[in-house]
């Protein structure tokens, strides 16, 4: 009973989206900024790609929402980043993080640091990142320096990840979501395990950035359990059927934003996922 109504918020969030056409601005790294702006359009939201503090403000403030990544950082974003945070959280605006590469340089690790009081509706990020930014923000114990990854890329799988999402959806009162071969989403008392996607999406430069901007689109008409898992659904779906299409990484983006903009409401609700209930 619980699953269908999460399935009927889906559906609900996919038909607002392609009916209002909300906008969720980007604050995003350079290197994909393309691919969350089309990604973002695919699938019925407006992309609004901007990096100086006061158009994050203005943007924030207009959107339904905000995606912040923190892939590619120029000086500016010191001033920018914190303090788009900041002014979405006084302005009860829903907001998405990326924490790209956490504990990679000093700037990364301020930037990060001052964005916890401004409480995420979504953190978005591999299972590396998510380890490190619950330790970097002393939810969890540990050194979160050992836990960055390699890069962009994870080091620890999924599943080592579920408690540090769980205390980052508990501190901020949002949701988490864990990208990897299976997705988890949390809002640190529901877990939902999402399954789909292609590994041709470890071959696009992109797809975990452009997740973010997506959830970014939902988030600005559903709550953040919701977004993040009808992101986290229309992208295993759409990863999935454009792989069949694909003969390899090139065509694979072609059809997977072809993907996204074909998915109807029924089935991203109905990709496979699986409902748990967080461990006391």
């Amino acid at each position: 009973m619980e699953k269908k109504k999460i399935q009927e918020k889906m559906m609900e969030a996919v038909r607002q989206v392609r009916e209002t056409n909300p906008m969720a601005g980007s604050l995003t790294n350079y290197v994909t900024v393309n691919f969350v702006a089309n990604a973002q359009l695919a699938v019925g939201g407006s992309a609004a790609m901007v990096y100086l503090p006061d158009e994050g403000e203005a943007i924030g403030l207009a959107g339904g929402a905000t995606y912040i990544n923190v892939g590619t950082l120029l000086p500016i974003h010191e001033e920018s980043l914190p303090y788009t945070a900041k002014v979405l959280h006084e302005a009860g605006k829903p907001w998405v993080l990326d924490p790209v590469a956490v504990g990679i340089g000093d700037l990364r690790t301020k930037i990060l640091k001052e964005m916890k009081p401004y409480k995420p509706s979504v953190i978005r990020g591999n299972a590396s990142e998510i380890i490190a930014l619950s330790k970097m923000w002393e939810l969890e114990s540990g050194n979160w320096k050992e836990n960055h990854g390699r890069g962009v890329d994870s080091t620890a799988a999924v599943s080592e990840a579920e408690s540090a999402a769980i205390a980052l959806a508990k501190w901020t009162g949002g949701a988490v979501a864990v990208s990897g071969k299976e997705d988890l989403v949390t809002d640190g008392e529901r877990i939902a395990i999402s399954c789909g996607g292609s590994a041709f999406m470890e071959k696009v430069t992109g797809c975990g950035c452009s997740l973010g901007g997506v959830v970014a689109v939902y988030a600005a008409v559903t709550d953040p359990f919701t977004a993040a898992l009808t992101a986290t659904s229309i992208y295993n779906l759409a990863g999935s059927r454009a792989e069949k299409k694909a003969a390899g990484p090139g065509s694979f983006q072609m059809h997977f934003l072809d993907e996204l903009y074909l998915a109807s409401p029924e089935e991203v609700a109905e990709n496979p996922w699986k409902l748990e209930m967080a461990a006391e």
